[in-house]
């Protein structure tokens, strides 16, 4: 990224030397971007991150059906609908909750994941897109796309996945997926904060929700962030590389952490049975705070988080365990360990001893006080 701080300048649109080279760079970057998860460079459309994906995503595709009515391409009395998980990211459910179009949400089981059956049940002949994640950010359970996504195909219906948490962590493939649209972000495989990418397959019809140029496939103008874009490629590129070693250290990891979390009797962890991300685990202490565990293992050095950082601060329980039915109490309790490619298995043997020295604390301190009543 350095050079394009300072050494290389030039706008990328621009025709002269200096911004030829921005412009390679990018097209490079898209490339790289590309092949990690199996699809077409010009398919790709760079943006801030995954939240303005996940918005270009559903606006434009709004704008274009409110297009399509105004020129009397859709049948008259035919409002569209678009169906979306209970267990999305707050980067999807809040944008789609502002909409001028009907939002069905899909259930998910005990275990996090949309079943064909729970699709079945919010299908409309009115249904325009559908929308489930790749992988949960705070359970990391991994969602089984393809029957979904053929179920939408035979209905003539849109499939986008938000595939921010995945990429990076376990293959993927856009086209093989036959998914329409894709949702990736550069920080959730080491790449810088503020650059993402939506990809777009053709066939799915949508408009850009910001004007000022053409850029980026005349999909989302603005003189593209050129350091940010590069670092994502690299990242990308780096990501695809070392994606098999990655994924066995990091499930070593977890694996060990799990099976240390099962000594600690308070202690369940969530989705246990589904297919989940190598590096994540997340798990409820009973009779404990999230947050206030929270903070007392950032006293001992140790960071982890009570579900999304996007919602750190809020004191309500986390919706996607919600949508899998856990109990409020436990479901407040909730941490989420992201295990990462530099973490070790003294990291897990620390994060175990710590959590078990809070909770004998917490037990010795309440036979304490049941002894003084």
């Amino acid at each position: 990224m350095l050079p394009h701080m300072g050494q290389v300048t030039g706008n990328p649109s621009s025709v002269h030397r200096f911004g030829r080279l921005q412009k390679g760079a990018i097209e490079q970057a898209r490339e790289s971007v590309a092949q990690l998860v199996g699809a077409r460079a010009e398919q790709v459309i760079f943006t801030s991150g995954g939240t303005e994906s996940n918005n270009l995503l559903l606006n434009g595709f709004c704008r274009q059906l409110i297009l399509d009515a105004d020129q009397h391409k859709v049948p008259a009395g035919m409002a569209a609908r678009i169906a979306i998980s209970k267990v999305e990211h707050l980067a999807m459910l809040e944008p789609a909750m502002h909409l001028p179009l009907a939002v069905d949400k899909i259930a998910v089981d005990e275990n996090g994941r949309v079943r064909l059956s729970d699709l079945e049940q919010v299908m409309t002949e009115q249904t325009a897109l559908i929308s489930v994640m790749s992988a949960n950010n705070e359970t990391g359970v991994i969602q089984d796309l393809a029957p979904l996504v053929e179920f939408a195909a035979e209905l003539g219906c849109f499939f986008h996945t938000d595939a921010s948490q995945a990429a990076g962590k376990i293959a993927l493939n856009f086209i093989d997926s036959g998914v329409h649209a894709m949702t990736v972000s550069a920080h959730k495989m080491y790449g810088p904060q503020g650059v993402g990418a939506l990809l777009v397959d053709k066939r799915l019809p949508i408009q850009k929700i910001q004007y000022g140029g053409e850029q980026e496939n005349n999909l989302r103008a603005g003189t593209e962030n050129v350091p940010a874009i590069v670092g994502f490629g690299r990242a990308a590129e780096i990501a695809k590389a070392e994606l098999e070693d990655r994924c066995l250290h990091t499930r070593t990891l977890r694996d060990a952490l799990e099976t240390g979390l099962k000594k600690l009797t308070p202690v369940s962890i969530f989705a246990e049975r589904a297919e989940r991300l190598p590096n994540t685990v997340q798990f409820g202490v009973n009779g404990f705070s999230g947050e206030t565990l929270l903070m007392q293992l950032d006293r001992k050095a140790i960071a982890v988080s009570s579900g999304s950082a996007c919602t750190s601060g809020k004191a309500e329980a986390s919706h996607v365990l919600k949508a899998m039915n856990v109990p409020d109490a436990l479901a407040d309790s909730a941490i989420r360990v992201s295990i990462g490619k530099n973490n070790t298995m003294s990291d897990v043997d620390a994060l175990l001893s710590a959590l078990k020295d809070i909770i004998e604390v917490n037990q010795n301190s309440a036979v304490m006080m049941a002894a003084s009543i």
